[in-house]
């Protein structure tokens, strides 16, 4: 991997005045026959039979070896990764929840004999990744070998008229090392050509990496007409404000002119948000919110207590959308707490999936449930432009090394970690990649705020 590595920085070099690399030269370098990349194995799948989930640890399962590079089909690319991030997906993964991922590959295989190629014994992860575009398949014309991309995680057949509206509703949609192989925590990944974005240029390889899968995430189930379509002046409830998600979330309220209302568990995730411009906090644990009495009854005397804080911090006003993603710990306080006509809006359940909720408090109040998953690939590319236009920001807060991937899965499962944790791949340190400067000065505070807390 060494020469791909020296041609990426030459690359950058070429900014300073040296000769350009061209595209030309990139699509002459020999591939290796393999690559590191963090996978996990078929056949241990069971190894956390019995545990309870916080008892799973990602850093015994998860391994970094060399793995053969796959072939490439058309409308494909293979990429060199600089950068990627750790997602909740990758935690999931890791543990085997809710199924092991081995059940995506398999059945993905089935669909063609392409196809079959990620059914294999092992899974490459990461849904995320920074790098340079390396070699393009038959019928790829938009993208070139050389190219400084970044990459959106939904991975469609488009062969079905019911995903030509909106992709997300294809019927073989998959999110890309997650249901499909290759994936992004790896020194080289096989994606779809229009899985590809422009790298925004003022932003280094890992800083580029981290918004990807969380940024195309919030947009669509926060500002996109498919989610709740949030409009100025609207109240919105976000849990996990500070986290890789919702800091995303509370950035996209705040550009919109919205009233973003900040739901953390620590002082340090509160300040984490007051930083982001947020005005509206509520540290859920310093004010001892317990939504459940136990296992089997939540507590409607908490519902009402939550919402009448959420009302001393709004002027009276109840929420008009709830950014939903805990799932089964908050979904029956986010129905309560939630206006009259207003929205639940939800993706992922991280505490759980079976919700419950008081019915009687959505239907006689005429609320409504969506369910938002990913982004189509027009969101994702709208996410990424307001990147690349400094309108947000990254929330990276620290960076591990690819051999470190294990541990870095491991604190974003615990909770250990604010914002978006990042993981070098065939970029050598930190800091790389950076194409405009000047536009960087301009935006450093905010690159940096999830560093600095």
């Amino acid at each position: 991997m060494n020469h791909i590595l020296d041609a990426i920085l030459a690359s950058t070099a070429s900014d300073s005045g040296s000769a350009a690399v061209t595209a030309e030269d990139f699509a002459a370098l020999p591939l290796p026959e393999s690559y590191r990349a963090v996978t996990v194995h078929k056949d241990e799948a069971e190894m956390f039979a019995g545990l309870s989930t916080r008892e799973k640890d990602p850093r015994k399962s998860l391994h970094v070896e060399d793995v053969p590079v796959p072939e490439l089909g058309p409308g494909e690319a293979l990429v060199a990764v600089m950068a990627s991030s750790v997602n909740y997906n990758s935690v999931w993964t890791s543990i085997f929840e809710p199924v092991s991922t081995f059940a995506f590959l398999e059945r993905y295989g089935k669909l063609s004999p392409l196809a079959k190629r990620h059914d294999l014994p092992y899974h490459v992860i990461g849904s995320d990744l920074a790098g340079v575009v390396l070699r393009t398949g038959p019928g790829v014309n938009a993208w070139k070998p050389g190219d400084e991309v970044v990459a959106h995680c939904l991975s469609v057949e488009l062969e079905s008229a019911d995903g030509h509206n909106d992709t997300m509703l294809d019927p073989e949609q998959r999110i890309w090392g997650f249901e499909t192989n290759f994936g992004g925590l790896a020194e080289i990944a096989l994606v779809k050509s229009n899985q590809l974005m422009p790298k925004p240029r003022h932003l280094s390889w890992e800083e580029a990496a981290a918004p990807g899968l969380v940024n195309s995430t919030a947009y669509r189930q926060l500002v996109s007409r498919n989610g709740a379509g949030m409009k100025q002046g609207d109240n919105v409830l976000i849990w996990g404000a500070s986290g890789g998600l919702g800091s995303y979330a509370t950035q996209f309220a705040l550009a919109g002119g919205a009233n973003p209302i900040c739901v953390v568990s620590s002082p340090e995730k509160a300040a984490i948000c007051r930083a982001m411009g947020a005005e509206a906090v509520i540290d859920r644990n310093a004010e001892g919110y317990r939504f459940w009495k136990d296992e089997h009854h939540q507590d409607q005397r908490e519902w009402k207590r939550f919402g009448k804080r959420i009302r001393e911090l709004t002027g009276g006003e109840d929420v008009d959308i709830v950014f939903e993603h805990p799932g089964r710990e908050t979904f029956g306080a986010s129905v309560y707490v939630t206006r009259k006509g207003g929205t639940i809006v939800t993706c992922a359940s991280t505490s759980g999936y079976n919700h419950e909720y008081d019915n009687r408090y959505l239907w006689m109040s005429l609320k409504k449930i969506v369910g938002s998953h990913f982004a189509n690939y027009r969101e994702a590319w709208e996410a990424n432009r307001l990147i690349a236009k400094g309108k947000i920001h990254p929330t990276l807060s620290r960076t591990y090394t690819l051999a470190e991937t294990g541990q870095a899965a491991y604190d974003v499962h615990r909770n250990l970690h604010q914002g978006k944790v990042g993981v070098l791949a065939l970029a050598p340190e930190e800091g790389m990649g950076v194409r405009d400067p000047e536009m960087r000065e301009q935006h450093i505070e905010a690159i940096n705020r999830f560093r600095n807390v």
